[in-house]
């Protein structure tokens, strides 16, 4: 009797194994299977791949233990990733602001021959948790010479082809609540020829669509960080990139 408790007892110490590391295993794969295709854009060490713009603002980014760092203080600048002329793409990065801060991404970006800009660009925007959804979460328009638009956290916007808005909430967008002040978050940027989208920690933001005449929109360009405001300092880590085009 003795004998088979004995032999009982490893195979349900067995399967209670099994049952407890099954969701590891899970979310490892699944992991995984969404890194497909995403090459690192950070070494963790230095900023080679990375420039700043304009170049006497390159005191203001640096990287300490592990992660990007930008010093408002030092200098209002873009760093700028070395492929300068990506068209369709997914980014994901995690960023996080000690205090108050204003800063993003800017995508497709090209010089601004107007001069009204230094940049052109469609601008991911982030912001510390309390500078509203009119930042945080949002997508900006620096787009000199056509509609800056508003598309807030939680927005869908579509432009029509004569550059005209149409506004609709997004049904369980990211919440004000489920991005960590002080902490890091996580971001996912698509953009797919004319459909842009804003992820934070896995709920979508905001998005738009733009059906504007070709010649209008902005197609490929530059990835570039942003460093806004003297005074802040954000971070940056794990970034990666998968070009679809």
């Amino acid at each position: 009797m003795k004998k088979m408790i004995c032999s009982v007892v490893p195979a349900a110490l067995v399967m209670l194994s099994v049952w407890s590391h099954a969701p590891a295993a899970d979310a490892t794969a699944l992991r995984k299977k969404s890194e497909k295709g995403f090459v690192s854009m950070f070494d963790g060490k230095s900023l080679n791949n990375w420039a700043v713009m304009p170049e006497k603002a390159a005191a203001a980014w640096s990287v300490q233990d592990g992660m990007i760092v930008g010093e408002g203080d030092k200098g209002r600048s873009y760093l700028v990733f070395a492929n300068r002329n990506v068209a369709d793409f997914e980014l994901k990065f995690s960023y996080r602001f000690p205090g108050k801060g204003n800063s993003g991404v800017n995508i497709r970006a090209r010089v601004d021959e107007t001069g009204k800009r230094g940049f052109q660009g469609y601008h991911a925007d982030l912001g510390h948790v309390g500078i509203g959804k009119q930042v945080l979460g949002a997508w900006d328009f620096h787009t000199p010479g056509r509609r800056e638009h508003a598309c807030f956290r939680g927005d869908r916007l579509v432009i029509d082809k004569d550059d005209n808005p149409t506004v609709t909430r997004i049904d369980g967008a990211v919440t004000v609540k489920e991005i960590r002040k002080g902490g890091w978050n996580d971001v996912h940027v698509i953009a797919e020829g004319n459909h842009f989208r804003l992820y934070i920690n896995g709920k979508l933001s905001s998005e738009f669509i733009e059906h504007l005449e070709t010649k209008r929109r902005l197609h490929r360009g530059m990835i570039q960080l942003q460093l806004h405001d003297p005074g802040m300092v954000v971070h940056f880590r794990d970034l990666r990139l998968k070009i679809l085009r």
